[in-house]
């Protein structure tokens, strides 16, 4: 039987991991919800349930989101083909093996740990392959340094629940989400002037301070050594309102009234606001769940949004008339954040039923997404373009 020349579901990464990814996310959260409302769970050891859903979502969600992102964009940073066809399938279904396995709780932790850390190297070498061979390896060190890191981390964590390193788990869980937040902080500064500049009706010059890009990691790093490794001091709470205070001088550069005009750019600015929400947070001492869940919202946006983009312009579409629906989707998951983030702090409803509402709009958003971009992802670029 011959191939259907319309399916092109491996011809470039953003296509399986985004699907693989939607899908996860609804899968994932539907399994969180249901062990958080009815308190009914799948056999889990070793761990707490929700160190268990903690790691799915930064190691097996955001980690496909990254890998899809990455692997596309560095085909368009190098001009070198990344990997697609059988070589990508095989990387996908490695993915694939421990989140089904993770989905019955603990019990097959070791074979799934194995299949998770060979994903996790294999990324790594198909990510920097295309950049060495085209000599980018210094410009593109920074986001290359955040991926090995975790897959550092996510090791740690399984040599933590196998008894091989104290705090292993903590240190993996923590530390894999603030590194999400790196590269964010990284490629958000990177590309959402640029989206700005290029998606608006009249010229628009977004401020661009090297300095502040430069401020930013730096504090992200001290930041990272201090809340990760140095405990009884409070020096994380000053270096996470620098963060606050540099990122939102940044934002404020950025800000254009058009962005509202188009919920791509909207959705990735205010996603960055929460990332910042987080750090004053972290800053004034509030409840560290509190902050995490900032980070965890902003992600969820972020890579919303980033897929939505990704997915239309890599498919010949236009990123500037995304499909009504996915505006709503936008909506929501922004609904869902100010449910889980905003309100508790207000102590107006019931903590346990505001958790659960932003868990039932993570879904929903997530639903819709899977419905508008489900055709996109699998059938063939609409340009007759490979890719």
């Amino acid at each position: 039987m011959s191939q259907d020349k319309n399916i092109a579901l491996f011809n470039l990464a953003f296509r399986p991991f985004f699907l693989g990814a939607g899908v996860f996310s609804i899968i994932s959260m539907a399994l969180w919800s249901i062990i958080y409302i009815f308190q009914i769970s799948p056999t889990i050891h070793l761990i707490s349930a929700s160190q268990w859903h903690a790691h799915e979502m930064i190691y097996g969600y955001t980690m496909a989101v990254i890998a899809g992102f990455l692997l596309t964009a560095i085909k368009n940073w190098t001009g070198v083909q990344t990997i697609h066809g059988k070589p990508l399938a095989v990387l996908f279904i490695l993915w694939v093996i421990p989140r089904l396995l993770f989905l019955f709780g603990t019990s097959y932790l070791f074979i799934a740990g194995v299949f998770d850390i060979v994903f996790s190297l294999l990324l790594i070498v198909f990510t920097s392959s295309p950049i060495l061979a085209a000599g980018q390896w210094k410009r593109q060190l920074i986001v290359l340094s955040k991926l090995i890191l975790m897959v550092v981390g996510n090791v740690a964590f399984y040599l933590g629940i196998l008894g091989f390193l104290d705090n292993g788990v903590a240190l993996g869980l923590y530390g894999g989400m603030y590194l999400v937040i790196a590269l964010i902080l990284t490629i958000g500064g990177r590309v959402i002037p640029f989206f700005i500049e290029k998606g608006t009706d009249y010229q628009v010059k977004p401020l661009k301070f090297k300095w502040l890009n430069i401020l930013s990691l730096l504090l992200f790093l001290g930041f990272f050594i201090f809340e990760l490794f140095v405990e009884g001091t409070n020096i994380s709470s000053y270096l996470a309102f620098g963060l606050f205070f540099v990122n939102s001088v940044r934002l404020v550069g950025w800000y254009t009234t058009e962005i509202w005009k188009n919920s791509l750019l909207w959705s990735l600015y205010l996603s960055l606001c929460f990332v910042c929400i987080g750090f004053l947070l972290f800053a004034f001492g509030m409840p560290k769940l509190l902050a995490i869940h900032a980070f965890s919202l902003a992600i969820g946006m972020i890579t919303l949004s980033m897929m939505s983009r990704v997915a239309l312009g890599h498919t010949g579409r236009s990123v500037m008339k995304p499909h009504k629906a996915v505006s709503v989707a936008l909506v929501v998951i922004l609904i869902g954040a100010v449910i889980r983030v905003i309100m508790p702090l207000f102590n107006v409803f019931n903590y346990e039923v505001l958790i659960a509402l932003s868990q039932i709009f993570w879904i929903i958003s997530f639903l819709i997404f899977l419905i508008i971009y489900f055709p996109i992802l699998i059938n063939a670029r609409i340009d007759g373009k490979f890719g």
